[in-house]
């Protein structure tokens, strides 16, 4: 498999989750940073960066909001944008029908949130017959309470993602795992 067959994907990191009342600045740097990490990998490897947004009709989500946009201070030069307005990168987006058309066998998974369009996406390419990395720490989530009234930190939530997908649906990799797998993957083409 060469690095052309493998692409990352940066689901969602748009400033439209600065305006939602869960957005924690304290949680933003650490993820901004291995998203980061991993968009320049990803470049200097020849590995093709797309960014997916997320898109609804009214709100911080919507086109005529202005938010739809990069987080800052994230650097992306993306060769493909999508927009969706589903949980799965792959419903709707034209992603599926662009992936196809460039022979992408790899998909390696980046974005907010971790437990929703990321994990969704993951599972959907999964189940479509990709290869998935799933990178934990380039994705990013906010605390959430339960029915009973537990509240599980972002950790928790990504502990929780990490292990439902591994093995299943994903090799759950590091930011330098993923960017060397891709290297390893070409080395044997």
């Amino acid at each position: 498999m060469s690095a052309h067959e493998t692409i990352l994907l940066v689901i969602d990191a748009q400033e439209s989750f600065r305006q939602r009342d869960y957005w924690d600045e304290g949680l933003a740097p650490a993820y901004i940073e291995r998203q980061q990490a991993l968009i320049d990998g990803a470049e200097a490897r020849g590995i093709p960066v797309i960014q997916i947004f997320h898109v609804d009709g009214s709100g911080p989500f919507s086109e005529s909001s202005g938010l739809v946009r990069t987080l800052a201070p994230l650097r992306i030069a993306p060769e493909a944008i999508f927009r969706k307005n589903r949980h799965s990168a792959l419903v709707g987006s034209g992603l599926d029908v662009w992936l196809t058309r460039n022979g992408v066998r790899r998909i390696i998974v980046s974005g907010i949130r971790t437990e929703q369009c990321c994990e969704t996406t993951t599972r959907h390419a999964s189940d479509l017959g990709y290869q998935v990395d799933y990178v934990g720490e380039a994705t990013l989530t906010f605390p959430m309470t339960d029915a009973s009234g537990r509240t599980w930190s972002a950790g928790e939530i990504r502990g929780r993602t990490e292990l439902v997908l591994s093995g299943r649906f994903a090799r759950i990799a590091t930011v330098e795992q993923a960017l060397a797998g891709a290297e390893s993957n070409s080395r044997h083409d």
